[in-house]
Order: structure tokens, then C-alpha cells, then sequence
């Protein structure tokens, strides 16, 4: 039955009983409705070759930095025949691959960016917008190879587009190692629900000439672009509309207007966009690329060049300056020195090229420096010269261009380091040392006083164990493992726009903090501390009405951060709009609660066995959201009992929907049909989620009360402790 060729699958037996190796029919597929705990555990230590003790900070304290850096600059003129440099230099294409490894960043969740190393995997590493930089990477391989453990991808490629600016000449504002690599594909980032790669815009927005319309958390304008399209909206050039896609666009990516028109201008001083070709006679994306091209994607097809002068990349073909491996003034000296037209590429993607220019103003051929090209804009670029705010800006930095050298500097160290979360986690020695409002500054806080002496007069107030508990889990729940914002530490939750969210019910939050706030300052301890330090008294409280006797772990050490410490309007992203651990939701929203638990699980870096014991140990303890008594399945609130989970698995009820509201559902007692308490959709999918009830069916069995006790501890101190990044995990 078997060929002589053991490698050859033609012709073989078909293995009926093999493992599920391929992604044919999941129990997604066939159950698409079914809730994705992928999210949670999808970066264990399986997916880690480099091992459990492997410790990455610790690996770069021996990295040669200098040596480094010599390296890669080295490498920006070392022209490799497989792959020829455009005018002898890299500069262009890493600056590009950092840009699309950072670019992909969202404010919305803080998911993207270039902190993980993820542009090595699908879908990034396939998008359309990402043609060729699996060259740049390739490029940079025999680097990570000599340096191994000792530099992360992730840092690597943040590192070699930063030394290219430095290599054209711009003075950079710094940069920090600390960015760790994962090993898998993500599974929690939302890239949108097209089906096809650069599907139309439409399917993103509400209205496609209303570009705030776009569905959040997405940032680009279609599916496989960074940021927006350069031949315009759909592809059709219009420079006013591009305009406005592109602010609502860097609006998501965390920019204001100055840092966008930086950012593009600096962007498109060095190298050039490739499209001389088509786009037929390209190979697959490395996803889908044949086995023997080993991961390298978009290659010219046989008896095509695709290299050099030949490449096809975006099917835009040009530079925009005059010397594009030269950090300088080209690209406003181009863009408004001219008059510009549309034109069609030779790929025939849409591009403005200039209507008149003189021979010695065109930039160089990349292989042959005696023939000169057409400079191109895209529409994005024409976007900067129509649109009025943008063109006051670049008429400011075209007056003063030292502020367009410093503004474009600090626009690219935020736009390459803004996921990495505070300075506290930077690393190396070009860390700059000025305070920047968008990495969240907290002052450190103390760690010398009595803190059993501060949880005494903490207990001593009327603070009700729902009222210590419920504020501290608002304070902390704001940590997004994303782009590691929030958290607990500096006590925000006291400063706008926190202190006024619906879901941090205001007019209670008000009155804890009129109770903890003159105990932190008689005691000069830090607010942020004594909130936490609350909760934990009431966990204890809680924990001893239902006969246990815990200590909660608690690390002082946080700080209060200040107004002028905080960009309140940053913070808006991330205003908690549902809650499921709270059981709370502020609207109806299009997708179902028990996704928005798991959204918020992922974020807060927990698992799904933590997250099933947090909700239902604040649901017994009375944490809801406004006092509401959905999901609390226990005649003793107010202490940490199994009670959640022991009524939710006992059969002796039953479960239906109360008329009236699809969204509540009753337990009843099943013989005399009484109600015994009312529920919401997520406390009812602990129950019917096979996945979630077997954690359930764990913490109700009659052996676990101490083990339900502890693991609620331990996931609580985790939430609490998500933003300590001056504690060891």
C-alpha cells in the first residue's frame, strides 16, 4: 500500500485514528460559538524552548551593547547578493521592518506593537503590508545568531531600524533593552473580521467617510495594512480623506497631530516604496510559501529578478527624497518645492509624482548612481501638504528644523517603546532619563512602616468588606498585560477620568476614599498601598466569617502618581466598560458578556481556573457592581465560602430564564419551584461551559474549601501585584 518513497504521501494508506494536527475542524469549527480559553494559556512554558529558569533581563546584563551596535551598523552597508541593499545601504528596510513590528500598536486594548517579537508569525509576518520585511529579519539573522539568548528578537529588530536613523544622521532620543520574545502566535489580538487580506474599508466603519466610525479596538484601515492605504481610501487617491483617516488612525496608534506629521515625514526621509513589477508575478506570503523556500515569502516567480531596481513590494515605485539614506530636510523639500499629479506606478498602484523637477533633484537609481528616478508621493503624503493642521506643522518643522529632528526622535522612541510599559522596565545604557508623560510615571513608594499596625485601623472603620474589597479590585483591575498599563499602583483611580467612571460607581469610590485617604496621610504611606492593603483586610474579614484563618501576602511600595503625572485622556482607553468579575456590563453590547470576561482574564494575565476562582469568591463576598445580587448563590454574603460553586453544580436546582429579560436567569429549587437567586449570563456559563463547570465542580467539592480559599488568595495577590514590575513575579 506504500510507495518506495517513505517521504512521498501520494499513494499512502490514510491514518484513521492520528493525532489532530492540522486545523481542519476544531471544535471552534464545529461549535463556533464556543468560548476561546486559548487566549489565556496561550504563551505557557511548552511553547518556551529557552526553558522555565530561563531569565531574559538577566541575560542582558552580559550583553555587549557596544559590540552590538557595531554589528548592525556594520551590517547597514554589507550589501548580500540574495538580497542587494538599495544604494549600498539597509537603512531603508530596517527602518521599515521596525516600523511595521511597532506600527501595528493599538491604544484601544494596548495590544500589537514590536514588544514581543511577533512579527516572526502568521498573520504578521504574511500581512500584505509586511512584503519583504521577512528579508529584513533574515538579514539580521546571523546577529541574533551570535549574540543568542543575550538579545531578544523583539529588541533586536526595535534596535537595528533605531541604528539606521542613527546611521543617517539624526540624533535618536534613546533607547531600552527588556522587550521578551513569545513563541506562538498570539491569540488574543482582534485583527478584524475580514476574510481576505486588504479587503474594502466598509466592512471596518459604520460609515467609511467617517473614519471615528471604525470599529474598535482596530486602528488600521483594512485588514493586513499597518496604518492606512497610500493610494488613498479604498484605494482612491484623495488626499483631504486620507487625511482624516489618517488622524483617527494615529489617534488609535497613541499619536496627536505633531507626532503624526513627524512620524510620516521621518518615516519617508530614508529609503524608498518598491513597485517595479506586478504583483502576479510575486510568490506566496511565507505562510503560504512552498516548503523548499523556507519561510521567505513574496519571491519573484521563475524568470523574474525580484531584487534591487526589480523589487515589488506596496506596487508603489519611488523615493521621496534626494538622498534617501540621509537623515535631512529632502522629504519637505520635495513635497513642497513641487507641484505633484497622479500618476499610475508600473505595478499600477496610484502615486503623485512631481509635475516638473530638474534631472540633479531626482534620486539615484538603487543600483546604477548615473541614472536618476521620479520621486513619488503617496496620497498620505499629499495628505500632510492639503490638510491645514498638518501643513501648519510641517511648515513649523520646515522653519525650524531642529524641532522636526527632535519631534520625529521622540515620536519613534514612543512609537517603538510604548508597549513596553514604565521606564522601571527599561534596560541598557542609552535609557534616556526624562520623565515622559505617556509612560505612566509613579513615584516610589515607601516600604519602612507597620503595616499590620495600618491594617488594624483599616479594620477598625465601618468599611464594609464589599465596600475594602470592590475598590481595590477597581483600583487594580485596569492592568492590561498588553502594553502593561493600569494597575493599582499610583492610586489613579483617586485622579480624573478614573475617579468619575460608571464602573468604578463614583459616589461609593468617593466615600471609601474619604475614609482611607486620611489614614494614608497620618501614616505617610502612600494612598495606592492603603487601598490595596483594604481589600486585603476585607479578603480577611471574609475569609474568616467562613472559618478560615489567611493572611493575605501584601509588597508596600506603591506610589501616588499625580495630576501632572497623568495624561488623563490616554486613560480614557482604558475605562472598563464591562466587568464580568463585578457582574457588570454599562450596555448591551454586540458581543456577549462571558467574551468580554475572558477579554478582560487575558489582559490581567490570568488563567482560566483563576479567573473562574476570583468570580465566584467576589460574588460571595458581595463585590457586585451597585450592590447587585445576580450571581450571588449563597445565604451567607459577605463571607469567602464555596457557596457560588456548590449551589451552581448541585442538581437538586434547576436553571431557567426569567420572563422578561433574556440576559437574567433563575435558580429554583426542583421540587417546590421556588426561586432561590438570579443570575447573569457569565455566572450561568460557569455552569453550562464544560470547560469552566469541570474548574467549578474542583472548587465545590467538599475537600477543597481550604484549597478554594487559597487559590482565590493567590489569583487576588496576582491582580493586585500585575503592575509591580519592582517585585520579583
Amino acid at each position: 500500500m506504500m510507495d518506495g518513497n517513505p517521504m512521498n504521501s501520494a499513494g499512502k494508506c490514510p491514518v484513521m485514528h492520528g493525532s489532530h494536527t492540522s486545523t481542519a475542524a476544531s471544535n471552534t469549527d464545529w461549535w463556533p460559538s464556543a468560548l476561546n480559553f486559548d487566549i489565556l494559556h496561550q504563551h505557557d512554558r511548552k511553547t518556551n524552548p529557552l526553558g522555565p529558569d530561563f531569565n531574559y533581563r538577566e541575560q542582558l546584563k552580559s550583553l555587549d551593547v557596544e559590540a552590538l551596535k557595531n554589528d548592525i551598523r556594520a551590517l547597514m552597508t554589507d550589501s548580500q547578493e540574495w538580497w542587494p541593499a538599495d544604494w549600498g545601504s539597509y537603512v531603508g528596510m530596517f527602518a521599515r521592518v521596525t516600523w511595521h513590528a511597532a506600527g501595528s500598536y493599538r491604544l484601544g486594548d494596548g495590544r500589537g506593537g514590536a514588544g514581543t517579537g511577533n512579527q516572526r508569525f502568521a498573520p504578521l509576518n504574511s500581512w500584505p503590508d509586511n512584503n519583504n520585511t521577512d528579508k529584513g529579519r533574515r538579514l539580521l539573522w546571523p546577529i541574533k545568531k551570535k549574540y543568542g539568548n543575550k538579545i531578544s528578537w523583539a529588541d533586536l529588530i526595535v534596535l537595528a531600524g533605531t541604528i539606521a536613523y542613527e546611521q543617517a544622521g539624526l540624533k535618536t532620543f534613546g533607547f531600552a533593552f527588556g522587550r521578551e520574545d513569545i513563541w506562538h502566535p498570539e491569540k488574543d489580538i482582534y485583527w478584524g473580521a475580514e476574510k481576505e487580506f486588504l479587503e474594502g474599508s466598509e466592512s471596518r466603519y459604520a460609515d467609511v467617510t467617517k473614519p471615528d466610525t471604525m470599529e474598535n479596538p482596530l486602528a488600521a484601515v483594512q485588514m493586513g495594512l499597518i496604518y492606512v492605504n497610500p493610494e488613498g481610501v479604498n484605494g482612491q487617491p484623495d488626499p483631504a480623506a486620507t487625511a482624516q483617516h489618517i488622524r483617527e488612525t494615529f489617534a488609535r496608534m497613541a499619536m496627536n497631530d505633531e507626532e503624526t506629521v513627524a512620524l510620516t515625514a521621518g518615516g519617508h526621509t530614508i529609503g524608498k516604496s518598491h513597485g517595479n513589477g506586478r504583483a502576479e508575478n510575486m510568490g506566496a506570503e511565507p505562510e503560504g510559501a512552498a516548503l523548499h523556500e523556507q519561510g521567505l515569502g513574496w519571491n519573484a516567480q521563475e524568470g523574474r529578478r525580484g531584487i534591487g531596481r526589480d523589487q515589488m513590494v506596496s506596487g508603489i515605485e519611488g523615493a521621496w527624497t534626494s538622498n534617501p539614506t540621509k537623515w535631512d530636510m529632502g522629504y519637505f523639500d520635495m513635497l513642497f518645492g513641487h507641484e505633484w499629479e497622479l500618476r499610475k506606478s508600473p505595478a499600477g498602484a496610484w502615486q503623485w509624482e512631481p509635475v516638473d523637477i530638474k534631472p540633479e533633484d531626482m534620486p539615484a537609481d538603487v543600483e546604477d548612481p548615473s541614472i536618476r528616478t521620479m520621486p513619488i508621493m503617496t496620497d498620505a503624503d499629499m495628505a500632510m501638504k492639503v490638510d491645514p493642521v498638518y501643513r501648519a506643522i510641517c511648515e513649523k518643522f520646515i522653519a525650524d528644523p531642529a524641532s522636526f529632528d527632535d519631534a520625529f526622535a521622540r515620536a519613534w522612541f514612543k512609537l517603538t517603546h510604548r508597549d513596553m510599559g514604565p521606564k522601571a522596565r527599561y534596560v541598557g545604557p542609552d535609557v534616556p532619563s526624562e520623565d515622559l508623560i505617556w509612560q505612566d510615571p509613579v513615584p516610589a513608594g515607601r516600604t519602612d512602616y507597620d503595616v499590620e499596625g495600618l491594617k488594624a485601623r483599616i479594620a477598625a472603620t465601618d468599611l464594609t468588606v464589599a465596600e475594602m474589597v470592590a475598590t481595590a479590585w477597581d483600583s487594580a483591575r485596569t492592568f492590561r498585560g498588553s502594553d502593561l498599563r493600569g494597575g493599582a499602583n499610583g492610586a489613579r483611580i483617586r485622579l480624573a477620568p478614573q475617579k468619575d467612571w460608571a464602573g468604578n460607581e463614583p459616589e461609593r469610590l468617593a466615600r471609601v476614599l474619604s475614609v482611607l485617604q486620611p489614614i494614608a496621610d497620618e501614616a505617610g504611606v502612600p494612598l495606592a498601598d492603603v487601598i490595596v492593603l483594604a481589600g486585603n483586610v476585607g479578603i480577611e474579614k471574609a475569609a474568616q466569617a467562613a472559618g478560615h484563618a489567611i493572611t493575605v501576602p501584601f509588597a508596600p511600595g506603591r506610589g501616588d502618581a499625580t495630576e501632572e503625572q497623568t495624561d488623563a485622556a490616554s486613560f480614557d482607553a482604558l475605562e472598563p466598560v464591562h466587568d464580568g468579575f463585578r457582574n457588570w456590563l454599562k450596555a448591551d453590547f454586540a458581543v456577549n458578556a462571558e467574551e468580554l470576561l475572558l477579554d478582560r482574564a487575558q489582559l490581567l494575565g490570568l488563567t482560566a481556573a483563576e479567573m473562574t476562582v476570583l468570580l465566584g469568591g467576589l460574588r460571595v463576598i458581595g463585590a457586585n457592581h451597585g450592590g447587585s445580587k445576580l450571581g450571588v448563590l449563597t445565604d451567607r454574603e459577605g463571607a469567602l465560602t464555596q457557596d457560588f460553586f456548590v449551589n451552581l453544580t448541585d442538581m437538586a436546582n434547576r436553571w431557567t430564564k426569567a420572563q422578561g429579560d433574556a440576559e437574567v436567569y433563575e435558580i429554583r429549587d426542583r421540587k417546590t419551584d421556588a426561586v432561590r437567586w438570579q443570575a447573569s449570563r457569565v455566572d450561568v456559563t460557569v455552569g453550562s461551559n464544560s470547560i469552566l463547570r469541570s474548574y467549578a465542580e474542583v472548587y465545590a467539592q467538599d475537600d477543597n474549601a481550604e484549597k478554594f480559599v487559597r487559590d482565590f488568595v493567590a489569583a487576588w495577590v496576582k491582580v493586585m501585584n500585575a503592575d509591580r514590575f519592582d517585585i520579583a513575579a
